[in-house]
């Protein structure tokens, strides 16, 4: 391309030189020179002739070999130099290694965002609104219940089509969810004048209220670019944190940013199963383990795809052909495990539901049930892992599990779920914030919270009688005939309302004898 350009110049030059001979020169080239000599020496001279020595001439560019080059020779946007770019542009470049962990995180999915990004013309940019929405962590989860890598909220992620239910969740599916955030793109730069800044801004904080700063600022006679615009903090700092991260990505060598290579090259594909599958029996179809088959189809809750889908999963290359023979030899029918229960007395959907680890309505549907009844003897079909839950390290069982067992302080107190309770309630009782209390439960502060669900509470004093020298332990205690709340509260050293708290009681009834109490008491100092 640029010798082409030098050649045209080159040639530019010549002609116009040519028109500036004077008549002696003329004259003396005719006489060096037949008519047929100077035609000659003309063509070779026009632009499309003795196109082999150009095209020799002419650099190969060649396609990258890395995917975060391939983006970097694609960028479009025009990066300012203020000071809200600027401060973001210094925390990338002080703070490599953030980006180290972002690349290697990135590394699976990449290629399939740029593909996305480039098959419908958009600015390659937008290929890494993941590091700034999530850090390209498919299970981020933020205080505004949003999800995924592209950070899609609940009915945002429904608008554009991504489904959520107790199997899957849209939001978290890569592939799924980076098409719904094109899309949106796509939508938000037809409704805001196409302007990507005005797009990227609504993406955060909603069409809405760009619209409405717009329309202030016109009013007040002032410029409506989206750097004058008065729109929220987050939102303000949202654009030039990514324009700042497209900078640091182009210009990655000169800032000392070790960015991991990824091959520019597809790898994984898309395969459709066609019915409900065992995440498991998938995993042992592709010759993988469950683990790495779920993280990178962190879209699916549970153990396996959703009854009435999506049946879609993502799967190496090099895995993906495997894994299609031994599908086609494997019937739809035989693709999850079937357990027939026989109902025993006491037992409830729910309790069977829970059991399992399944929900009322799976059993509901599996079986034809138009209520909850059931009669003892009766049988029922229920959809069971094929193997232990915990083998299935990316459930969200297995997930919430794992956030309430990190120590975040010196105590774990469970709280079951109460008619009446909230979060902000049981923050207050325990003398915690309701942020932390739901980022220990995998929770958004504005999310529901239901009667018997399990929260986890974490304290560093659990009682009002504890100081620094206290030892404490757990103890169980079964309430015996003549026992009161102030008798135990006196024979433990603890108070009333601690027992009360602990235990979620109602300071008003009386106890059972044989009912069963958790206390946390210091060991040195209990009545004997």
């Amino acid at each position: 391309m640029i010798n082409k350009r030098l050649s045209a110049l080159s040639l530019a030059i010549l002609l116009t030189g040519c028109q500036t001979l004077t008549g002696s020169e003329e004259h003396a080239l005719n006489d060096a020179a037949t008519p047929a000599e100077v035609a000659q020496d003309s063509a070779e001279l026009a632009p499309g002739n003795n196109n082999d020595e150009q095209e020799a001439q002419q650099p190969v560019i060649l396609p990258p070999d890395d995917v975060w080059e391939r983006i970097s020779r694609q960028m479009t946007l025009t990066v300012p130099d203020n000071t809200r770019v600027d401060r973001f542009r210094k925390w990338y470049k002080a703070n490599p290694r953030h980006l180290e962990i972002v690349s290697e995180r990135a590394d699976p999915y990449l290629y399939l965002i740029v593909e996305e990004v480039e098959r419908r013309g958009l600015p390659i940019e937008l290929a890494l609104l993941p590091i700034v929405e999530s850090s390209f962590d498919a299970f981020a989860y933020s205080h505004g219940a949003a999800a995924g890598l592209w950070q899609f909220t609940s009915p945002m992620g429904r608008y554009f089509g991504l489904q959520q239910n107790w199997w899957y969740d849209g939001r978290r599916d890569v592939a799924a969810s980076t098409r719904a955030a094109m899309d949106m793109m796509e939508y938000l730069y037809n409704k805001l004048d196409h302007n990507w800044l005005y797009a990227l801004a609504a993406y955060n904080t909603g069409e809405g209220r760009v619209f409405r700063a717009i329309k202030k600022n016109k009013a007040k006679g002032k410029p409506t670019d989206f750097w004058s615009l008065d729109l929220p903090k987050e939102t303000e700092r949202y654009v030039p944190q990514l324009l700042a991260v497209a900078d640091v990505i182009r210009n990655a060598e000169e800032y000392g940013i070790d960015l991991a290579p990824i091959a520019n090259k597809p790898q994984l594909q898309e395969i459709d199963t066609g019915s409900q599958i065992d995440l498991a029996l998938a995993a042992d179809m592709a010759d993988m383990s469950v683990a790495d088959l779920h993280r990178l189809n962190p879209g699916y809750n549970r153990w396996a795809t959703a009854p009435d889908g999506p049946h879609k999963l993502l799967l190496p290359l090099d895995k993906a052909d495997g894994f299609i023979n031994a599908l086609a030899d494997t019937g739809s029918t035989e693709r999850v495990n079937w357990l027939r229960y026989e109902v025993k007395n006491g037992d409830s959907l729910g309790v069977i539901a829970k059991r399992y680890h399944t929900r009322i309505g799976i059993i509901q549907s599996v079986n034809n049930l138009d209520g909850n009844m059931i009669r003892i003897g009766q049988h029922l079909l229920i959809p069971v892992a094929a193997k232990d839950p915990e083998l299935y390290p990316f459930s969200a069982d297995q997930r919430l599990a794992r956030k309430q067992s990190k120590k975040r302080a010196n105590f774990k107190l469970e709280h079951v779920v109460k008619p009446g309770d909230s979060l902000w309630t049981i923050a207050r009782a325990n003398k915690v914030k309701v942020s932390q209390l739901a980022s220990w439960n995998s929770m958004a502060p504005s999310d529901t919270i239901r009667p018997g669900q399990k929260l986890v509470v974490w304290v560093n004093r659990i009682s009002k009688k504890q100081d620094k020298t206290s030892v404490m332990r757990q103890v169980s205690y079964k309430v015996k005939s003549g026992d009161s709340l102030a008798r135990i509260a006196k024979k433990f050293n603890v108070t009333v309302a601690d027992l009360v708290r602990w235990n979620q009681l109602d300071s008003q009834k009386y106890l059972q004898p044989g009912q069963g109490l958790t206390l946390y008491v210091d060991v040195t100092k209990i009545s004997t």
